[in-house]
């Protein structure tokens, strides 16, 4: 079933490539099946094409996380809090801090 939905994404994005919902869509589904690397590859390049409010950053995050990257980890959860912010919301800055502090 997933393998079913992330083929619909790619397909979508083979027709639109600059779609960014779609996007974050596809690397949403990879996330859930645990394909960390293709998941940072399409947040980043969707983080390229949007002005994402923060959440995206938090996803990225996880996947470096998972992958071992922590350094990468920090980065996104700073440019995570940096957005958020920007955007007007506190409670995910809050929630991206004491991620960021966990990671130590």
């Amino acid at each position: 079933m997933a393998d079913a939905r992330i083929e619909v994404f790619r397909r979508m994005l083979e027709a639109d490539p600059a779609n960014s919902v779609v996007r974050y869509g596809l690397a949403n589904e990879l996330m859930k099946v645990e394909r960390f690397g293709e998941a940072i590859a399409e947040y980043r390049t969707y983080l390229s094409q949007a002005d994402d409010q923060g959440a995206a950053f938090g996803r990225l995050a996880q996947a470096l996380d998972r992958t071992g990257d922590l350094d990468g980890a920090r980065q996104a959860y700073q440019d995570g809090i940096a957005a958020a912010q920007r955007h007007g919301h506190p409670g995910m800055a809050q929630e991206f801090q004491m991620a960021l502090d966990d990671l130590g």
